[in-house]
């Protein structure tokens, strides 16, 4: 059973980062995805950043050319790098992992999550 561990939260000022980092607890022989939500009070969690198994990323279009995805070679680490903190990125950021085999999706994965509050 994998599990993610979350890290990099914290309270910022507007315009500043943060990096948050997601770590598979196991090695696993399946190829992987990873996906970054988020989730602010009286919203629903949604979706920030992805990395498919190509490691081709997608960015919703409110941090798209603020945020960047990126994972280690073995895929066991993926980072989340938020640059020009806006009040409106304040949330819970979760990460998100599917397991494939064959191309399918076999397993899915959450991190427990990590706060996120930028100060204007």
């Amino acid at each position: 059973q994998v599990q993610l561990a979350e890290s990099g939260g914290g309270l910022v000022q507007a315009g500043e980062s943060l990096t948050l980092s997601c770590v598979l607890s196991a090695s696993t022989s399946k190829i992987t995805s990873m996906g970054w939500y988020r989730q602010a009070p009286g919203h629903q969690r949604e979706l920030v950043a992805y990395m498919n198994t190509g490691r081709s990323t997608y960015y919703a279009d409110s941090v798209k050319g603020r945020f960047t995805a990126s994972r280690d070679n073995d895929g066991r680490s993926g980072y989340l790098r938020m640059d020009s903190l806006k009040s409106e990125d304040t949330a819970v950021y979760y990460c998100n992992v599917h397991e494939y085999a064959g191309g399918i999706p076999v397993s899915e994965y959450w991190g427990q999550g990590t706060q996120v509050t930028v100060s204007s």
